[in-house]
């Protein structure tokens, strides 16, 4: 961040006390598919003295997580996982139990602010899984003022598959599978317990090279929606608006809250430019500042969304593409992928990553790492600070058509770089230590 910026989170404070007294949150989504990651205290201790986020997401009930959280003053908001749903589901005494036995131990300690009944179900569960989430939302809310808990709202996340129709904004539609037997039931009971509605959006899985502009936030030319004769100027109001369309047509559902369950931007990919560290600081600092304003959306004026920004760490064992493992804010050893503006001076940013001494142990690629996989970790390792300038034309270790050649220097660099600890050679299984130094010819590695 440039050093006349402020600290993007203080942005949004002092933006708030500016224009209204309506509470609101911008959090971190708190995933937990690493082998590499640091303790939850270690996490809650590092967020509550380093950092401005306030609040984080979490995808189950991990009794540590929600210990480490206690006392902090961060709000959190939990999962039930949908295999709990049937169970939630059967009756309000089983909702019940399930509160006290995973809810109760840790509240009020623990600020938890949302229960989420599962995660995108209707994107990812079965039929019968699918019935039966209104009716487990119902029961765990009953259950919850049962046991005289009334500061823990009941909702789910979905992902935008919910959407038949989404351009133009106010011609948005829910898939009508889904519409009249769930999502309106749905936001009747949100609507009766003043409860948002979530949704996940994700300018990136729409992206194309002519709205690249748009979806990070950057000048670009709009989207004109002759319905309304509105332009829109970014991806995420475009899709907010969708969403919002399609409450007001499924219903008088249009004073119901919406929030952003997740959002976000990777930082390196398999083969496509959009993924990169420019463009992930682009998106969630853009999405951040244009949150702060307090505007809304050119359909929903004023309005605020608590958003959680996807994710906190990147994640080595998610499966998948290699975007999936970088969506992260952190390493995680806390250095910052990027600035993020999240730091409590404001002046915080990725510390400069100067070589280490190298010890009698190197990081070189695994024997069958293919050359897509190995040409990943170049980028990646370039993109994090490491110097690269050796394996770039005209370097002592450039090695052209050589992939191999260029990801044993990048990935032996970073290794060393950060620390020799088996995590930092890992690059998605594709690294391994030796003790046989890799250096040939003039390359040094």
């Amino acid at each position: 961040m440039a050093p006349h910026s402020l600290s993007l989170l203080l942005l949004l404070l002092l933006l708030f006390l500016h224009h209204s007294t309506t509470a609101y949150s911008i959090g971190v989504n708190y995933g937990t598919l690493g082998d590499n990651l640091p303790p939850p205290a270690t996490v809650a201790n590092f967020l509550k003295t380093k950092t401005t986020i306030d609040s984080v997401k979490i995808y189950d009930m991990n009794p540590q997580i929600l210990q480490a959280f206690a006392n902090t003053g961060i709000s959190v908001a939990v999962t039930a996982p949908n295999g709990d749903i049937p169970n939630l589901a059967a009756s309000v005494d089983a909702a019940r139990q399930w509160v006290v036995g995973k809810i109760k131990p840790f509240h009020p300690q623990t600020k938890i602010i949302y229960v989420l009944v599962g995660s995108e179900v209707l994107h990812w569960a079965d039929p019968t899984t699918i019935r039966k989430l209104v009716p487990a939302m119902r029961n765990l809310h009953s259950a919850l003022i049962s046991e005289g808990i009334t500061d823990i709202k009941v909702t789910t996340a979905h992902s935008l598959a919910i959407m038949r129709q989404s351009i133009p904004p106010s011609a948005g539609q829910f898939r009508p599978g889904f519409a009249k037997h769930v999502l309106g039931p749905m936001l009747k009971f949100l609507q009766e317990t003043k409860t948002p509605f979530m949704v996940n959006p994700y300018p990136y899985f729409g992206y194309n090279p002519k709205s690249l502009n748009f979806a990070l936030f950057r000048p670009n030319r709009g989207l004109y929606d002759r319905n309304t004769k509105l332009t829109y100027t970014n991806q995420f109001d475009a899709l907010m608006d969708a969403v919002y369309s399609a409450m007001k047509a499924l219903g008088p559902y249009g004073d119901v809250a919406i929030a952003i369950g997740e959002t976000g931007w990777p930082s390196v990919c398999d083969g496509w430019d959009a993924c990169s560290v420019p463009n992930a600081r682009a998106y969630n600092n853009g999405l951040v500042k244009h949150l702060a304003l307090g505007k809304g959306t050119p359909l929903m004026p004023n309005r605020r969304f608590d958003t959680y920004i996807f994710a906190l760490f990147n994640e080595n064992q998610k499966p998948g593409p290699i975007a999936e493992r970088n969506w992260g804010l952190f390493q995680p050893d806390f250095t910052p992928v990027y600035d993020s503006g999240i730091f409590r001076n404001g002046q915080v940013s990725a510390p400069p990553i100067q070589p280490k001494p190298r010890g009698q142990q190197w990081c070189v690629p695994k024997a069958d790492a293919t050359n897509e996989a190995l040409q990943a970790n170049i980028n990646y390792v370039c993109s994090q600070g490491v110097d690269c300038r050796p394996i770039q034309p005209g370097g002592t270790c450039y090695a052209p058509n050589n992939v191999k050649a260029l990801a044993t220097y990048a990935m032996n660099a970073y290794y060393q770089v950060k620390g020799h600890q088996l995590y930092n050679c890992d690059f998605s299984h594709t690294g391994v230590i030796t003790s046989v130094n890799p250096s040939h010819d003039n390359c040094k590695i």
